[in-house]
């Protein structure tokens, strides 16, 4: 257990951090999870609809430190070819 001021401190930002950066991935699994569907399903316009509203997403993960740049830049380039080659 933290015994100093500034160790608690970190521990409850910690919390806070880690509740938001969760829900941040969370949000961005489930726009992602939107692309598959459409995928799946064969529908080209839903797909390519859900693609442009993850890629954002994805983006602003990267931006504020979710998730690492090229992890990002790979997912939206396989999901782009996935969409395009339907």
């Amino acid at each position: 257990m933290a015994h100093h001021k500034s160790a608690k401190k970190r521990i409850r930002r910690n919390e806070t951090r880690a509740a938001v950066n969760g829900a941040r991935i969370s949000r961005i699994r489930t726009f992602v999870k939107k692309v598959e569907t459409a995928l799946q399903a064969g529908d080209k316009d839903a797909a390519l609809a859900a693609f442009k509203a993850a890629e954002p997403e994805l983006a602003r993960g990267a931006q504020l430190g979710v998730l690492h740049k090229n992890t990002v830049a790979r997912k939206v380039s396989r999901l782009s070819a996935r969409v395009k080659a339907l």
